[in-house]
């Protein structure tokens, strides 16, 4: 017993002495060196801040007797005085003052916030700056937007099949051109078309379009209408082999875009033994991406979630 009674006394002895020991708390990291010590901006970027790196639950500690309301400053500059005051002593946390520059910066739209590059938008990476206004407005607007219409989609086929020859801007510029030249992309008119006509097309120097080319849009008008009997429109005889719905890809980069696919040889297969012209799969698939048969916007390009709406609301195909 007194072994245990003096075991005792000795243990306490020796915390007090322990406890005498130990070094006063150090004081805290200078405002100016924190950025050293945690990764944290001080200014307002395009990116979110986290303040997850500081440990600290900031919605328990919502009621601190030190946090002020600071109605001129923003969330996330009350995050970072709540956050600096909590790692400093109590008896210091009233003297924070909150960091309140560039106010203005951190209020900016939303839209500029998601596409920080100076407010552009980001859009598919074949699409630069050096990329014609006209290009751009089709990648902005049409590409990739599902078209059921079968004058838009003979139009879209039709200048498909000019990719052999010309780039897209190139046929862009003179989209409206062809359209006068081929009222409209309607097939029922263009497949009356006769030799007056298409010497008036050919003669044309504005289009520059060579007679066989023509020729070959009026044929395949005529197959069209073919179609039509058939299926009750073309637009029906193409979505079908979507099953009415579009496929909706989700590449990174472009060279995850292919050529061609198993489902635009099929189509082009089916397309020539009707008798169509100029219906190759790499055409074919050119003309699936135009129409919104299927989606190949890049995931990072602000068009892709947008076409993917239009694609996943409910319709009823005509």
């Amino acid at each position: 017993m007194f072994f245990s009674n003096m075991s005792k006394a000795n243990v306490r002895k020796h915390g007090m002495e322990k406890k005498g020991k130990e070094k006063p708390m150090e004081s805290p990291v200078p405002l100016k060196n924190l950025k050293k010590i945690y990764p944290i901006g001080f200014q307002r970027s395009s990116s979110s801040l986290s303040l997850s790196s500081l440990s600290l639950s900031l919605s328990q500690n919502s009621n601190d007797s030190s946090i002020t309301d600071h109605s001129s400053t923003t969330p996330l500059e009350q995050r970072i005085s709540l956050a600096l005051s909590l790692i400093a002593p109590h008896h210091e946390r009233r003297e924070f003052v909150p960091i309140v520059k560039n106010v203005r910066q951190s209020r900016q739209p939303q839209q500029q916030q998601e596409h920080p590059n100076n407010g552009e938008l980001r859009r598919c990476r074949w699409v630069t700056k050096n990329s014609d206004k006209v290009y751009i407005s089709f990648h902005d607007e049409q590409w990739g937007v599902p078209v059921y219409d079968d004058n838009q989609l003979f139009e879209l086929l039709a200048l498909s099949g000019m990719l052999m020859d010309y780039n897209w801007t190139e046929i862009l510029k003179k989209k409206e051109l062809y359209r006068e030249a081929f009222a409209g992309f309607d097939p029922e008119i263009v497949a009356k078309m006769g030799d007056k006509e298409i010497n008036e097309v050919s003669s044309n120097k504005a289009i520059m379009l060579v007679e066989s080319r023509i020729r070959c849009i009026i044929h395949n008008a005529k197959c069209i209408q073919k179609i039509v009997r058939e299926y009750g429109s073309f637009s029906s005889f193409m979505w079908g082999y979507m099953n009415h719905k579009p496929q909706i890809n989700k590449y990174k980069y472009p060279r995850n875009v292919p050529l061609r696919t198993p489902k635009a040889e099929a189509i082009s297969k089916d397309l020539l033994k009707r008798g169509f012209r100029f219906v190759g799969p790499v055409i074919v698939y050119s003309f699936m991406q135009a129409a919104g048969l299927t989606i190949d916007h890049l995931i990072g390009c602000f068009r892709h979630k947008e076409c993917v709406a239009l694609a996943e609301r409910p319709w009823r195909h005509i």
